[in-house]
């Protein structure tokens, strides 16, 4: 016979998907108190806060331009 069993499959993904919606709703409550507690900052704050974020991404998009390029290299060289 085979190890099918429907219920205890069924069990084992719904425990899993509550693991998942469990972190998913512990990151979402994070993600709110720290734009709350950024809401409460100084101007000054703020406005450094943000352009700290804008660095942050205009690191990661060179860094994403970086590997597309290097890609694109080694497309080439295996035509």
């Amino acid at each position: 016979m085979s190890n099918f069993h429907p219920f205890r499959d069924m069990k084992e993904s719904a425990k899993a998907q509550h693991q998942v919606d469990k972190a998913n709703f512990e990151a979402a409550r994070a993600e709110a108190k720290a734009s709350w507690a950024e809401a409460r900052l100084k101007p000054k704050e703020q406005q450094a806060l943000i352009q700290k974020k804008r660095e942050e991404q205009i690191q990661n998009a060179n860094a994403r331009k970086e590997a597309a390029e290097a890609r694109i290299a080694k497309a080439k060289a295996t035509k």
